[in-house]
């Protein structure tokens, strides 16, 4: 099956990461690939412990991406040198092929048919900033066999959704972001 966490609330990683957990308490063995990110997170330190039932791999740089006109000033701003803002459908060469590097080896980990799970977290990000394409994507699902596939991420693009067995939608009702709390780790991050 082909499920999709998708949606502006929190918690599409949170669900796949849970899915995870399961499959590795029955017994399968779990492939996750996270895009767009760096190992900069809390959960990755328990998951790497996991090993070698679950395989965690990470593609990504230190820094967000925006296209040109996605943020206001105030928001680029705030941003600082923490963003890369680039020209409509122009992405940074670099993390293009950073990315798809990243997705050339869950390919090849999918192709092994080793793995019951294969998480692409964030993947729906990477194909709506143009930073991975529908044939990438394509090519990475005619691989993964009989193996169950999850992909997460904000902009799952309408013809993911329309493929997938499984769409949830994580919808933000109210969110302390607005308030001014940051990422607290071990909750966000």
């Amino acid at each position: 099956m082909l499920q999709i966490y998708t949606g502006n609330g929190k918690g599409k990683t949170t669900a796949a990461l849970g899915l995870a957990i399961r499959a590795l308490g029955a017994g399968k063995k779990v492939y996750i690939m996270q895009f767009m990110k760096s190992l900069a997170y809390s959960e990755q330190k328990i998951l790497k412990l996991l090993a070698p039932g679950i395989v965690l791999k990470t593609t990504g740089k230190p820094f967000f991406i925006a296209e040109a006109g996605m943020l206001t000033p105030a928001e680029a701003a705030a941003w600082g040198d923490d963003v890369v803002i680039f020209p409509p459908g122009k992405p940074p060469a670099d993390y293009v092929a950073l990315l798809q590097a990243g997705l050339i080896e869950a390919v090849r980990a999918a192709e092994q048919g080793a793995y019951d799970v294969l998480i692409l977290d964030e993947v729906n990000v990477a194909l709506f900033f143009g930073l991975l394409t529908r044939a990438d994507l394509e090519d990475f699902l005619q691989s993964a066999g009989a193996a169950e596939v999850v992909c997460t991420g904000r902009n799952a693009p309408a013809w993911l959704l329309e493929r997938a067995d499984l769409v949830t939608e994580m919808q933000e009702i109210k969110h302390y972001y607005a308030q001014g709390v940051e990422a607290r780790q071990g909750i966000e991050n």
